[in-house]
């Protein structure tokens, strides 16, 4: 994995087809990185690496994206992406606890709930579903990262530059700054360290508001972090 430099990453996500997960697919395959979708159904999976690859039919310097079940995704990739929803989230990690022993795993999972006054944050046991990762996988280095993305704008390439920052949660320098990295190849989007892993129950409690601006105002919001020397 050291010598492994970003731009020779291969990215396995999971939870591909969902929008979350092919948006940043879809984004970073733009880039030229390697992707490869994984789900449940490998079928689902190659079905919508297929949709992805039409979508990139003439961007210059993209790669392909390939579908594949989420075990055989995530030992093909460096880093791993668990964009699965959150009532998923404990089992598929639990399943795959020896094949992502060792890598950088980014959990962008938002413990939400719905009901007819909106968006609410639900309880998680650890504190956050990027800690309760970090419990599920010990061998894991888990990142929490691109919870407050709009997946409508990520998926919509005619939107060249996404304009929005990425608060990137971790404890290693190193493993934020790979994913620093992956958040700096999306034109218009930045990486920003945001704290420990401790950190990461208010920034995914964040989308609910982000949510909620959104059914408002008939939009897709980000969030900019304004200051002298950022």
């Amino acid at each position: 994995m050291d010598a492994v430099t970003t731009d020779e990453m291969t990215i396995g996500v999971l939870g591909g087809t969902g929008a979350q997960g092919r948006g940043l697919a879809l984004r970073w395959a733009a880039s030229g990185l390697d992707v490869v979708l994984g789900s449940r159904d490998a079928e689902r999976a190659e079905q919508a690496a297929a949709e992805l690859n039409e979508t990139l039919a003439g961007v210059e310097g993209a790669a392909t994206v390939r579908g594949a079940a989420n075990r055989d995704a995530s030992e093909a990739a460096d880093v791993v992406l668990a964009a699965v929803p959150f009532d998923a989230h404990e089992k598929t990690l639990t399943d795959l606890v020896d094949v992502l022993d060792g890598k950088i795993v980014i959990d962008c999972v938002n413990p939400l709930g719905f009901d007819k006054q909106g968006p609410f944050v639900l309880p998680v046991e650890g504190g956050s579903a990027a800690e309760q990762a970090q419990t599920l996988l010990p061998g894991s280095r888990v990142i929490g990262a691109f919870h407050n993305v709009s997946a409508v704008i990520l998926g919509d390439l005619s939107i060249t530059d996404v304009d929005t920052d990425v608060l990137v949660l971790g404890e290693d320098r190193d493993d934020v700054a790979v994913v620093v990295e992956l958040a700096d190849r999306i034109p218009g989007m930045r990486g920003l360290f945001g704290g420990r892993l401790r950190n990461a129950a208010q920034v995914e409690a964040l989308t609910a508001n982000i949510i909620a601006i959104n059914r408002r105002y008939k939009t897709h919001a980000g969030i900019r972090i304004t200051g002298q020397g950022l």
